[in-house]
């Protein structure tokens, strides 16, 4: 019972700072009145990551945490995109409010969509569409990162991004591991007692 505690807990931790990582990288970017440095492609990169995780978590079920989650970080991430627009390439305001709430409704629209399609598959017993929405929102995060290290090998410096949002993102990573940690620790715990007998 500690076993499982613990792991919603730990779970519930790491996505809370997953969903505020991009704060103080905003924060920074308003002070700064500059996003030079910071990937525009890796924003909107995470936040269309967002889907496929959202669609995951939702028609897995997780506890709300992890269901709202990918909701904030797509939010949050088309609002860095935002700020890229406005400071970097100079776009109004305006531009950038319409631009944004294009993109969330149709990423939204997108989610919605896929989450009454991949309920119906996994009704149907079909689990290789939900493995597909986890691979692909995996490998969107990936891509933005990548997007950032290949500006840190060109400029063979690191610009525009906040320490303490890679710090946040880094307590979240660590939080979400030793929870599945837990998950599998208190899955083996079930399983020992079917091997002896």
């Amino acid at each position: 019972m500690e076993n499982r505690v613990a792991e919603n807990v730990l779970g519930t931790l790491g996505a809370v700072c997953w969903s505020i990582q991009l704060l103080p990288q905003i924060i920074i970017n308003y002070r700064r009145h500059d996003t030079d440095g910071l990937q525009g492609s890796m924003m909107l990169l995470w936040a269309a990551a967002g889907v496929p995780l959202g669609v995951y978590n939702i028609v897995e079920e997780f506890n709300i945490a992890l269901r709202i989650q990918p909701q904030i970080l797509t939010t949050l991430s088309l609002l860095t995109w935002a700020q890229c627009l406005y400071y970097g390439k100079k776009y109004s305001i305006s531009k950038c409010c319409i631009a944004v709430t294009s993109l969330l409704v149709l990423l939204g629209g997108i989610e919605a969509g896929l989450i009454f399609g991949l309920q119906a598959a996994k009704d149907q017993g079909l689990r290789w569409p939900l493995i597909l929405m986890a691979v692909l929102s995996a490998c969107l995060l990936a891509a933005g990162v990548l997007r950032h290290y290949w500006d840190i090998y060109v400029h063979r410096t690191v610009r525009g991004i906040s320490f303490i949002f890679v710090g946040i993102d880094a307590a979240g990573d660590l939080f979400s591991l030793v929870s599945v940690c837990e998950s599998k620790q208190m899955q083996k715990c079930y399983e020992a007692p079917l091997t002896v007998w």
